[in-house]
């Protein structure tokens, strides 16, 4: 029956489902694990990276975090070159904001206007929907601290921690068990590091492997932080050395 209704984004099945879109959502389930965990000094991003060769020469661009704007970090899962498309759109339009009203976008406001070009990929003929799901960390003076999940329906909804990719279930289900709304940086990043080790395959974490992001606020400035591999590597022999990874 789904065969007579999945070869147009625009044809509701009878029991009212867009075949499309949820394939769309299964194209995420296979990609890496991204989770993404607010604290009360900020928010942490932690990905998976798929490595695809040991061939492969590392450029030293991040492969799943994205920097939209000061003030607002994505990380992401699922088609990378649908990622890159909105990407690009959510930096301009985060720039035609601060152009038009002299401050920094809305956190929220962004993943809505975001949001609202992947839904018009639902509805409208010719067109299919972005593969992709964004984890979106971000502040401002409206809401502090803030973390946003979206998916490839347009539907998107704040979180205090969350992941998208392959891992999600066993993921979220850790998450609700060691998640605590006291939670600190470095706790937090303990935490998505035991996450990820729980949902990769391989068995050994490198820095070649995960990627982390962190944004927090210094002596009052917001600090956009992406781990170099060298960080990560640090950050991994720390966690193991404290134990925080079991």
């Amino acid at each position: 029956m789904a065969r007579r209704y999945d070869s147009r984004t625009t044809i509701f099945s009878p029991e009212g489902r867009l075949f499309q879109v949820e394939y769309a959502m299964e194209a995420i389930s296979h990609a890496g694990t991204a989770v993404g965990i607010l604290t009360k000094d900020g928010v942490v991003l932690a990905a998976e990276k798929k490595v695809t060769s040991q061939l492969l020469e590392s450029t030293g661009i991040a492969e799943k975090m994205y920097k939209i704007d000061e003030h607002v970090v994505c990380a992401v899962a699922g088609i990378t070159a649908d990622a890159n498309i909105l990407i690009n759109y959510a930096r301009t339009a985060a720039q035609q904001f601060t152009y038009q009203f002299q401050e920094p976008t809305p956190v929220e406001g962004l993943i809505q206007t975001l949001c609202d070009l992947k839904q018009g990929y639902t509805q409208f003929g010719g067109l299919r929907p972005f593969g992709v799901s964004f984890l979106c960390a971000g502040w401002d003076k409206y809401h502090g601290f803030q973390l946003y999940k979206s998916d490839p329906s347009g539907n998107y909804g704040g979180w205090k921690a969350t992941s998208i990719g392959a891992g999600h279930q066993a993921a979220s289900s850790i998450l609700k068990s060691d998640y605590k709304e006291e939670i600190t940086l470095d706790e937090a990043l303990a935490l998505a590091t035991k996450i990820l080790s729980k949902t990769m395959d391989s068995t050994q974490l490198g820095p070649e492997k995960l990627e982390f992001a962190t944004l927090t606020k210094v002596d009052g400035k917001l600090v956009l932080r992406t781990f170099s591999p060298d960080e990560i590597t640090k950050l991994l022999e720390t966690i193991k050395s404290t134990g925080s990874d079991k």
